[in-house]
């Protein structure tokens, strides 16, 4: 599986990212599958869009497809983890000048965050001075 760091990898759009958050919550799957998961998560898509959109996430080696069986099973190509952090990366930079701080200022000021978050980002502040 690619992790996404280097320049050579294409960056997911949108559409790409919902079905990457599909089989990566959901490991891999047929086209159908991924199809009817995010009409119920997401929006009404057409099978015939889902199956186009997942043709060419292979083509952009997002995605991989076992062609063994009778039904093609796909699955990420891509980390979950390095995908997310490299696109969060780009949003720190281009939204908040890179500032980490300025981000989490924000977030926290606009959402309601339980005591139970808060105290989870306590503990992690204080294993990062450690």
């Amino acid at each position: 599986m690619k992790t996404n760091k280097n320049e050579n990898n294409p960056e997911p759009t949108k559409s790409e990212l919902e079905i990457l958050q599909v089989l990566w919550q959901h490991g891999p799957s047929t086209v159908r599958a991924v199809n009817d998961i995010l009409n119920e998560q997401k929006r009404e898509v057409q099978y015939t869009s889902t199956l186009k959109l997942m043709q060419i996430m292979v083509e952009k080696e997002l995605l991989s497809r076992d062609e063994s069986q009778m039904k093609h099973v796909y699955s990420a190509a891509v980390e979950e983890q390095s995908t997310k952090g490299h696109l969060l990366d780009r949003f720190v930079d281009t939204m908040y000048n890179g500032s980490a701080s300025s981000l989490m200022m924000q977030l926290l000021g606009n959402k309601k965050t339980s005591k139970k978050e808060l105290d989870a980002i306590r503990e992690l502040l204080k294993k990062m001075d450690k």
